[in-house]
């Protein structure tokens, strides 16, 4: 399983990678594995601030639908439009091409929460 070191991570299996004040947001290798062949994404949030844990969106896969919750709080600036016409990417690449939104961050102490790529390898073995 990828875990890369270089990203923070949540309990509810979303990653983190901070650039300045903007966070690219995803699932984790992980999700993706347990929710098996993703077959759509929906995200209407653009936009929108939302506060940490708050859901801002939905990831459905031939057996389930899970919602996606932040992990920061912050305003939605942009949507992965690739994952709207081609949602399997997040399977086959949940770290690169696979992610989901970009957030500028409403405060930089949410990140202080996060698990690291260690503490998050713990949590899923």
């Amino acid at each position: 399983m990828n875990i890369p070191a270089n990203l923070k991570y949540t309990k509810d299996h979303e990653w983190v990678k901070v650039d300045g004040d903007i966070a690219t947001i995803g699932i984790t290798d992980f999700a993706q594995r347990e929710l098996g062949d993703i077959v759509f994404v929906e995200i209407e949030t653009v936009g929108d601030t939302l506060d940490k844990e708050a859901v801002f969106g939905t990831v459905e896969a031939v057996k389930t639908v899970s919602d996606l919750f932040m992990p920061v709080s912050g305003e939605v600036l942009e949507l992965n439009n690739e994952i709207g016409s081609n949602p399997e990417v997040v399977n086959s690449d949940p770290y690169g091409k696979g992610w989901m939104i970009k957030v500028k961050l409403a405060n930089t102490g949410d990140l202080a929460s996060l698990l690291s790529a260690e503490d998050y390898q713990k949590l899923v073995h």
